[in-house]
C-alpha cells in the first residue's frame, strides 16, 4: 500500500463505525434551515450534483439534508430499458466490478475476493442458487441518485439483515481491505424472476445512516449482533422492472447476483464505467 492508502485505510480498523454513522444520521436529519441548506449547497458544489434532474429544485422544499440526498428525479429522467431480455441498471453510479461467480467466489479488486456464501449471510442453500452465476457491483458516489430500482420484475422471497462493520466503500478501501463487502453490514433481498433467483445486496458503509426498502421501511438501524431474516410467502410483493425497491440514506454500494447460465453482462460493463439507472447493462437468456 502507498502512504496515502495507509493513512486512508488503517484508521478505519479502529474507528467506531456505527457510532460515527449514528452521529451522521442526526446531522443529516436535522431540519434547521440554515444548517441543512448550507450542507446541501456544499455537496452540490463539491460533487457537481445536477439539480436540473431533481423533481424539487428549490432547496427549501427539502426538510433535511437526507431528504435532498434521497431526492426524487423528474419524471422520464431515467428511462428504463424496455426490451424483454434487457437487464436494467439498478442505480446511478460506477461499476466497481462485473463478471462470473467462479468457485463460489466474487471478485472484489486485485488480490481480493469473497464468497457468495459470506456475502449472503452464511446460508448454504441461499448461496447455492448463485453458484457459477454472474455478479456486478455498483458504487454510488455522493453526487448520485440514491434510490435503488429493480433490474428485472421479481417477487420477493426473502430479506436478510446481516451485521458487520462499516468500512468506506471507496476505491482505495475496496482495493485494500480483504472481504470488504462480506464484512460490512448489509441487507440481502432475494427475488424470484423469470430467469430464476436474483439477489440485490445493499451494502452499508461509514456514514450510511440507514438502509430502507419499499416493503419494510427502515431495516438498519438498529445495529444487531445476529442476522435477522424475513421470509415472504403469502402476499409476497412483486415489483416491476424499473420500480423503486429501496434507498441508501447516504451513499454506498449495491451488488446484483444471478444464477448460472441465466444472464450475461454487456461487453462494456467493466470496472470504472459510469452507469445510469434504467439503462441496459445485460441480457437474460
Amino acid at each position: 500500500m502507498t502512504l496515502k492508502d495507509i493513512v486512508t485505510v488503517l484508521p478505519q480498523y479502529v474507528l467506531p463505525h456505527h457510532a460515527l454513522s449514528g452521529l451522521m444520521s442526526k446531522l443529516t436529519h436535522c431540519e434547521n434551515r440554515l444548517w441543512k441548506n448550507l450542507f446541501i449547497k456544499l455537496i452540490i458544489r463539491l460533487y457537481g450534483v445536477n439539480m436540473r434532474e431533481a423533481k424539487a429544485q428549490d432547496l427549501d422544499q427539502y426538510a433535511s439534508f437526507n431528504a435532498f440526498f434521497t431526492r426524487e428525479l423528474t419524471e422520464g429522467c431515467r428511462p428504463v430499458a424496455t426490451a424483454h431480455d434487457a437487464i436494467s441498471c439498478p442505480a446511478d453510479g460506477a461499476v466497481s466490478q462485473a463478471g462470473p461467480i467462479e468457485g463460489g467466489r466474487i471478485f472484489q479488486a486485485k488480490g481480493h475476493s469473497y464468497t457468495a456464501l459470506e456475502l449472503l449471510g452464511g446460508d448454504v442453500d441461499r448461496a447455492k442458487a448463485f453458484e457459477n452465476g454472474t455478479f456486478t457491483t455498483i458504487y454510488l458516489s455522493p453526487k448520485d441518485y440514491h434510490r435503488l430500482h429493480m433490474p428485472l420484475t421479481g417477487t420477493l422471497k426473502e430479506m436478510v439483515h446481516i451485521p458487520g462493520r462499516l468500512f468506506s466503500v471507496n476505491n482505495t478501501t475496496v482495493n485494500a481491505v480483504p472481504n470488504l463487502f462480506a464484512r460490512n453490514e448489509r441487507v440481502a433481498c432475494i427475488f424470484d424472476t423469470e430467469v430464476g433467483p436474483m439477489a440485490l445486496v445493499l451494502v452499508g458503509a461509514i456514514f450510511v445512516s440507514s438502509v430502507e426498502t419499499v416493503w419494510h421501511g427502515v431495516v438498519t438501524p438498529p445495529t444487531i449482533n445476529n442476522a435477522r431474516t424475513w421470509k415472504y410467502q403469502d402476499n409476497a410483493p412483486t415489483l416491476e422492472k424499473g420500480a423503486e425497491m429501496g434507498r441508501f440514506n447516504m451513499g454506498s454500494t449495491i451488488i446484483v447476483l444471478f444464477g448460472k447460465d441465466k444472464t450475461a453482462w454487456l461487453d462494456d460493463l467493466t470496472a470504472g464505467k459510469p452507469v445510469k439507472l434504467g439503462e441496459q447493462i445485460g441480457r437474460c437468456f
